[in-house]
């Protein structure tokens, strides 16, 4: 391995010798820093972790000041942070936050104003070397972007002391320059891109008069035209870093048992409605082990407050934000198990697993076709007949007409709904005339309760019409909702 370390300093070296002197002593005498004209010729690899000196290796002067290209960011200056070693610090900051990870990738984001200055380099060196070979072979065609030679810079002293590679995974240490010069400029230069675009033209390629212009003050003063196209940069760039984990997924299935416990977490006027929510005791259990900041919870619909969730249970998932621990399967039982051992009983998990961004597309799949079965307890104003049995049993893809429940028209659109009752059939009681349970299946989004009281006659037909008689429903479960996601 040092063999081979060796062998590449030695090529790189002369990668180095190779570049136009010319070129490089006159970049160097504008403020141009090391990595700044690696990166215009194209150079790529480790070195830039640790660039040699060009003014030796050229015998040129180089500025000691602040980079007129980069503006610091690839000398590791800036306004607000004074530390040398860049990589150290941030390889401090990933370890405090405490994350599991075997892989990080590095975001980075830089102000327009760079960009535009590169632009504007590439203007100039073109007119003044874009006669000669090494132009069209290196600046013209493998000029390296500034977050590109950044993460040169980085990536392999992070890989050392983070002890592990950098690979686009889920871990991710975000970097973000900015800089208040150059608003009018940048402003500018936006409508000159813009212009340019219209007509055609290439970002590094000048318009005509602008080539005329740098012609003629090339004739008389190129050391001028440099110093108007990259003004002395007097103030570094801000520079702030965070790390932060993509979100990651649980799914599975919850039954509620509690005619108490709302899906989601319920506020009306500052007092909480119910004495917990389905989203908090999942979600909440989750988000603790994962030790994240914060989660979203999504279920394939919802059942009222009042309405138990049993059967197989309701899909779901749990999105968590920025988690710090990775899960592994055992852990994910872990959690399942610490859910459903909870004192208070009010909910149970099923199939808890660790799920991709895919976990959407089995949630949504068939999610508008699926069907839901439900257990009623009905109470009616006489007393139920074998006939009313028989005559609720043999309706089979019963179309009804839904106008919107008057108990949710404040929240919902006034809108009349067509949905298919698929079949029912009765339960009667034992020791009462008046009291039966309802089981039916029928189409997703289909408004029980008003199915069963009619709404005032906003629901048509209603087991209040269908019986002839005044139907009120007292309990509602939801048994089995028809979908593959999550059950095993």
């Amino acid at each position: 391995m040092e063999k081979e370390a060796e062998l590449g300093e030695k090529e790189f070296e002369q990668m180095v010798r190779a570049l136009p002197s010319d070129a490089v002593k006159e970049l160097l005498s504008h403020g141009v820093c090391t990595r700044c004209i690696f990166r215009l010729f194209g150079l790529q690899g480790p070195v830039y972790a640790s660039p040699p000196s060009l003014s030796s290796l050229f015998d040129a002067t180089q500025q000691d000041c602040l980079c007129t290209l980069c503006l610091g960011i690839l000398q590791f200056t800036y306004s607000n942070v004074q530390n040398d070693n860049l990589p150290l610090l941030i390889a401090d900051m990933v370890k405090r936050q405490a994350y599991q990870f075997d892989t990080f990738s590095l975001e980075v984001s830089i102000p327009p104003i760079i960009i535009d200055d590169v632009n504007f380099l590439c203007s100039y060196m073109k007119t003044k070397y874009g006669s000669q070979p090494w132009f069209q072979e290196n600046l013209h065609s493998g000029c390296i972007s500034t977050k590109d030679a950044l993460k040169f810079s980085l990536i392999y002293p992070l890989q050392n002391l983070l002890e592990c590679k950098s690979n686009m995974g889920p871990f991710r240490i975000r970097l973000t320059y900015t800089h208040t010069k150059g608003n009018d400029k940048s402003s500018d230069c936006a409508a000159e891109t813009c212009k340019r675009r219209k007509i055609g033209m290439s970002l590094c390629e000048p318009s005509i008069v602008g080539e005329r212009s740098f012609s003629s003050t090339l004739e008389n003063d190129s050391s001028d035209c440099c110093k108007f196209l990259l003004e002395k940069a007097n103030e570094p760039c801000h520079f702030t870093y965070s790390c932060y984990r993509t979100p990651f997924y649980f799914g599975g299935r919850y039954l509620k048992y509690s005619r108490n416990v709302s899906q989601t977490r319920w506020i009306i006027d500052d007092e909480r409605m119910g004495e917990a929510s389905v989203e908090e005791i999942i979600g909440g259990n989750i988000l603790q082990a994962c030790q994240g900041d914060s989660f979203k919870f999504h279920a394939a619909g919802r059942e009222d407050i009042d309405v138990r969730m049993l059967g197989p249970g309701r899909p779901f998932l749990v999105e968590v934000q920025n988690g710090r621990h990775i899960p592994s399967e055992l852990f994910v039982k872990d959690i399942e198990k610490t859910i459903n051992k909870m004192e208070n009983k009010l909910v149970r998990v099923k199939n808890l697993k660790l799920v991709g961004s895919d976990g959407w597309n089995l949630m949504r799949e068939g999610e508008a076709e699926k069907q839901k079965q439900y257990a009623a307890l009905v109470w009616i104003s006489r007393p139920l007949k074998d006939e009313d049995i028989q005559c609720v049993s043999s309706l089979k893809d019963l179309k009804v007409l839904q106008r919107t429940p008057i108990r949710v028209l404040h929240r919902r659109s006034p809108l009349e709904r067509e949905k298919i009752i698929h079949w029912m059939k009765t339960e009667t009681i034992a020791g009462s005339s008046q009291y039966f349970l309802l089981h039916l299946c029928t189409q997703a989004g289909t408004y029980i309760k008003e199915f069963v009281h009619g709404d005032l006659g906003r629901t048509h037909p209603s087991i209040g019409s269908i019986l002839g008689c005044r139907a009120e429903i007292l309990q509602l479960d939801v048994t089995d909702i028809k979908m593959e996601c999550f059950l095993t």
